[in-house]
């Protein structure tokens, strides 16, 4: 075999999977925790210290849980969103390396669409649900399962095309 023959074969397989990379939305991250339960939690809440919030809260419901932060400039983009579903579907949040006082702050200027906004300060219960950044939004089953997860902020075509009829397939079907 000639000494350029592993090189070339070497080189023509870099070549092939960079092209197949090329080929991939580096937005779709797929998830390993899409169709297995939600991360056990336990939390304070962002506007009640005093009180905690955990996973607990997804059963019996179909949910929405959206990591956010104050200093996001993709979550202030995404929240009139958030508010306008919010009659929708219950959604929960996670407040994700961010201080309590702008969160609190930061929900009191723009409205507050959560049920309940639990508060990560130090980002390990984020690091649980595999976040890589803010925003990120996950749909949970009634069973508390996550079904769906969307990587960055939510869009008008995102939640009428997949987050909206994703939800309803779920009302529906686990009844």
């Amino acid at each position: 075999m000639p000494r350029f023959a592993i090189p070339l074969g070497v080189f023509v397989l870099m070549v092939v999977l960079f092209g197949a990379g090329l080929r991939l939305d580096p937005k779709i991250v797929p998830s390993p925790l899409v169709e297995k339960p939600a991360p056990v939690f336990r939390l304070t809440r962002v506007k009640l210290p005093d009180q905690m919030l955990d996973n607990q809260v997804f059963t019996d419901q179909v949910s929405l849980f959206n990591v956010w932060a104050s200093w996001c400039v993709s979550c202030r983009a995404e929240h009139p969103l958030l508010v306008g579903l919010a009659p929708r579907i219950s959604i929960y949040g996670l407040n994700y390396k961010d201080k309590r006082e702008d969160a609190v702050r930061w929900l009191d200027s723009y409205g507050d669409p959560y049920v309940a906004s639990a508060w990560d300060g130090d980002g390990r219960v984020g690091i649980d649900w595999g976040v890589y950044g803010v925003p990120e939004t996950f749909v949970i089953d009634r069973s508390g399962v996550i079904r769906y997860k969307h990587i960055g902020p939510l869009t008008e075509q995102v939640i009428e095309q997949k987050i909206l009829p994703l939800i309803k397939t779920l009302q529906e079907t686990q009844t």
